[in-house]
């Protein structure tokens, strides 16, 4: 049972008596995985290494995935693609047909074992034993959580030891898009927090459950960007159509305080250590916005010139996201038109570097351990990559301003990204929303081109696995859980 362009199966599998048992499925669904898929030649051992690496001959390795990720995702039948393939118009109902129809030159699955396979991942693909898969250690699992902006909000939760989506999670409150855009992890790893740029709630997720817990109404608003107090039980977020701030108690969802009228295009937020300074990023101009509740306002031209707000292309830097330095001495902020990263102190905001890098750098993450910047720089190119791969991530020394590492690799717009410092990985979020991008592997439920994540060794800065982690429409944003 090839999926897709994974299988170059042998176009006849033979099927050999097996012990039922033997592969930990429950046992209606291991007459169907051992019995019609993983038979000889097929998605067993041997046949896997033709057919992208998916084995289905035991539950374990069913959950290992393919070289395009996962192929069932618990809970999830809208989005677990073995189902697209098993799938035959006979069957009567709305779900995806894909092609070739799996299992490839046999009999299809009947209606009734279809629909075995789907109700069985709807109750979360258990084991023989109703075990979850990727549901131990609830408490201390590593999981990187990655927004999806098209046709469903969902919150993508990929399990960091195998490095495939293990959850997705529904998210909003109405039946239209409210395009779920930024997402933020409490430091103490216990809770997600995420906004909408065409809606009015932050949502909060228990880390554990990967279950939406908490929802606070802000109003209506394009809400852009989260940032959280160090100890998590305070949040701020930006409105960049409204011209406002706004703070949120995260113990108990509860908005505190509205700062508005004062900041022109706010986008990217940090703060000092005691949470009780801000600064926010005017996203077209020239300014940063430093805030506080005793001095109020003060505006600092990042490039030294006029005040400007409103863009222009060729006098504007268009700061986007600004991060503080684990010292809180200096502060990075990426400028999408320029294409530089400026580099200013906490003291007197004078710049200190103003460090050229790839077309259109946006999202910023550091790694502290390694004094490192890592910048997505969304519409790079290198000519030496095939026309389709787009983008590029600049590796930034924090200390001596240089630019130690260009990596151009299996990107398409890259956008989100996060590290895991845990396992040393960095991971990499192509939107792949142009139109003239990669064509997914697979169909989509939704209109658009499925984006995906790649994993990358942040000591080597090489890949840590060559594989495209294939994920719903426009992946957005990037989290980890534990820093």
């Amino acid at each position: 049972m090839s999926i897709g362009i994974f299988a170059y199966a042998l176009s006849s599998c033979q099927h050999e008596p097996y012990d039922l048992t033997k592969g930990d499925f429950p046992e209606d669904i291991s007459r169907i995985m051992i019995l019609k898929c993983a038979t000889e030649g097929c998605h067993d051992a041997a046949g896997a290494v033709n057919a992208a690496g998916l084995r289905l001959d035991s539950w374990d390795e069913l959950f290992k995935g393919s070289s395009r990720g996962a192929v069932v995702v618990p809970y999830s039948t809208k989005y677990s693609i073995l189902l697209y393939y098993i799938n035959q118009a006979s069957h009567g109902n709305t779900d995806i047909i894909a092609t070739p129809s799996m299992p490839y030159n046999q009999p299809a699955l009947s209606k009734d074992e279809y629909n075995a396979v789907k109700n069985w991942i709807a109750n979360g693909a258990p084991d023989a034993n109703g075990n979850i898969p990727f549901s131990s250690d609830p408490d201390t699992r590593q999981k990187i959580y990655i927004t999806q902006q098209v046709c469903e909000d969902l919150l993508t939760v990929v399990d960091a030891k195998s490095g495939l989506v293990m959850r997705y999670i529904p998210m909003g409150v109405t039946n239209i898009t409210e395009v779920s855009h930024n997402v933020k992890v409490s430091k103490d790893g216990r809770y997600a927090y995420v906004c909408f740029t065409s809606g009015s709630v932050i949502q909060k997720v228990d880390t554990r459950t990967d279950e939406v817990v908490g929802t606070v109404n802000i109003g209506e608003g394009s809400w852009n960007v989260l940032h959280l107090s160090p100890a998590g039980d305070k949040l701020v977020v930006s409105d960049m159509a409204n011209r406002r701030i706004k703070f949120v108690n995260t113990t108990t969802m509860m908005e505190t305080q509205e700062i508005g009228s004062i900041f022109f295009t706010p986008h990217g937020i940090t703060s000092t250590a005691t949470f009780d300074t801000f600064y926010v990023t005017g996203q077209y101009g020239n300014l940063v916005y430093r805030f506080d509740f005793t001095n109020g306002l003060e505006r600092i031209a990042i490039d030294g010139k006029e005040e400007r707000e409103g863009s222009d292309s060729l006098n504007t830097p268009d700061p986007h996201e600004i991060i503080m330095a684990p010292d809180y001495s200096k502060y990075f902020v990426t400028c999408m038109t320029s294409n530089e990263v400026r580099v200013l102190s906490v003291a007197d905001n004078s710049v200190l570097a103003a460090i050229p890098v790839g077309a259109k750098p946006l999202e910023m993450v550091m790694s502290p351990k390694r004094n490192l910047l890592y910048v997505t720089c969304q519409e790079d190119v290198d000519m030496k990559l095939t026309p389709k791969s787009k983008g590029s991530v600049y590796v930034i020394d924090m200390s001596t301003y240089q630019v130690v590492k260009k990596i151009y690799g299996d990107f398409a717009q890259p956008h989100g990204i996060t590290v895991d410092e845990q396992k040393g990985l960095l991971y990499v979020v192509s939107r792949n929303f142009s139109p003239d991008g990669p064509a997914p592997h697979h169909s989509a439920v939704c209109n658009g081109r499925n984006g995906w994540y790649s994993i990358y060794d942040l000591n080597t800065l090489q890949p840590y696995t060559n594989l495209r982690y294939e994920i719903t429409p426009d992946p957005y944003a990037a989290d980890a859980r534990f820093k």
